[in-house]
């Protein structure tokens, strides 16, 4: 089925592939543009929470995933981290190589494969209700902070990697987690009202 006939997900939805390899490309690399733009912003901005400020990159981030689909959210979460190691200003607290490779770059690292496995997800048509959004944002969650925890931990040890990498970010990315199962489903209804059947959830 073509993809003008059945988005494989929300970015297809929302702006139908045209025809054609030039036209393919354009939507493409503005779809990455923007999605850098949006991952630079999230990750500046802090709301205050309990018991840490939380940004709200990992929401940002695990719904383009959803979004975009596997290539695209792939191919939008190695240039984000490909344009600050080069030294762009678009982490949070750093930029370059050394900050990279420092302890946060575990949870970096953890940004491309949860892309991918939110992206992977989302063109088998995962996101479309309640159900079918929470899982894969428990699953990309989970994989961010494996990442970044583990990484942590060969640096400071496991102790502390745990008790200041994880467990005062649970409360906020549980809220994240909330926000985005509601919102994805919602707006997949308001793009495609009559398309009851959602695939994979």
């Amino acid at each position: 089925m073509t993809a003008q006939a059945h988005p494989l997900n929300l970015s297809e939805a929302l702006w139908r592939p045209a025809a054609g390899p030039a036209a393919a490309a354009l939507r493409a690399a503005v779809l990455l543009a923007a999605g850098c733009c949006l991952l630079t912003v999230s990750a500046k901005v802090q709301i205050p929470f309990y018991p840490v400020p939380v940004t709200l990159q990992t929401f940002v981030l695990l719904v383009l995933g959803m979004a975009y689909g596997l290539r695209l959210a792939t191919a939008t979460a190695t240039a984000y981290l490909a344009a600050g190691a080069a030294g762009a200003p678009v982490f949070a607290g750093g930029a370059g190589w050394a900050y990279v490779s420092g302890p946060t770059g575990g949870y970096l690292a953890g940004f491309v494969l949860a892309m991918a496995l939110m992206g992977a997800l989302g063109d088998r048509g995962w996101g479309r209700s309640l159900l079918g959004m929470l899982a894969p944002m428990l699953l990309g969650t989970l994989v961010i902070f494996a990442c970044g925890v583990g990484w942590l931990a060969s640096l400071i040890g496991w102790e502390k990697a745990v008790a200041g990498g994880l467990y005062p970010f649970i409360p906020g990315e549980a809220a994240k987690i909330v926000l985005a199962t509601l919102l994805v489903p919602t707006v997949w209804k308001l793009t495609q009202p009559d398309d009851g059947a959602a695939r994979g959830g």
